[in-house]
């Protein structure tokens, strides 16, 4: 995939939830506070929320925050995901359930699928650095072999003092330019993306990863249980067609 098509699928993944939000009302009903959100830090690898102007107005918010979309972007079932790259859940899902969404439904191009950064930083560390470096692979036009890459040896970069070497190994492992990708990686590029992903997870009601939703015309279903059977069963009824039509 192009690194344009990458950021136009990016794009897209904004207009999404754009329509998400006017389907759940939150335009209407939620006052939206400022984001109060520090400076992840003086220089180098930033790896917690930055301060980002602006984000307490909507429509601004929804243009910030970007999803990475992978599918027939004219699918007529969009399958969402809030997860962290550190967290065991979203491992699972990554690992488990997602493959068989790609083969069963994403390939025959009846559903796609966006995946926004809501990392939890209070109990994984290198979850938003590692959101960043996905988002660092995908300026270089890799960002799904990135993000499976990182889920697939979560439990080997998860418990180290310091993730950015390893970080940086990945995306050689993936023939990207590790020098562009380290320089991008020790900066501050893409916290302001992730920190208004982190933001609107919130005002829609995200409390945990993952969190999975299921958008079809309008209607919009939080997956209590997002379990490959479960999952599955929802999508079939929902590609079935209507009786009579």
């Amino acid at each position: 995939m192009s690194r344009s098509e990458e950021r136009r699928q990016s794009r897209e993944g904004g207009t999404d939830m754009k329509k998400l939000y006017i389907v759940l009302g939150v335009v209407a009903v939620i006052g939206i506070g400022a984001v109060g959100y520090s400076v992840g830090g003086g220089g180098g690898a930033v790896s917690a929320p930055v301060t980002v102007e602006g984000l307490d107005d909507v429509n601004r918010l929804v243009e910030l925050a970007q999803g990475n979309t992978k599918g027939d972007e004219n699918a007529p079932i969009t399958v969402i995901e809030f997860g962290d790259f550190q967290c065991p859940g979203c491992q699972a899902f990554a690992t488990q359930v997602k493959p068989q969404l790609e083969l069963t439904y994403l390939e025959s191009g009846n559903v796609k699928f966006v995946y926004y950064d809501w990392p939890i930083i209070e109990i994984h560390p290198h979850a938003f650095l590692a959101a960043r470096a996905s988002r660092c692979a995908a300026d270089q036009g890799k960002y799904w072999e990135y993000h499976d890459l990182l889920f697939r040896n979560q439990a080997r970069w998860a418990t180290l003092p310091n993730a950015v070497g390893t970080f940086v190994e990945y995306s050689e492992e993936l023939a990207l330019d590790g020098g562009t990708f380290r320089s991008c990686l020790e900066s501050d590029q893409h916290a302001d993306v992730v920190t208004a992903n982190m933001e609107l997870g919130l005002q829609l009601g995200v409390r945990g990863t993952p969190t999975v939703l299921v958008e079809q015309g309008g209607a919009v279903r939080n997956m209590s249980n997002f379990d490959w059977p479960t999952l599955q069963q929802y999508l079939e009824e929902a590609i079935a067609p209507t009786p009579g039509a």
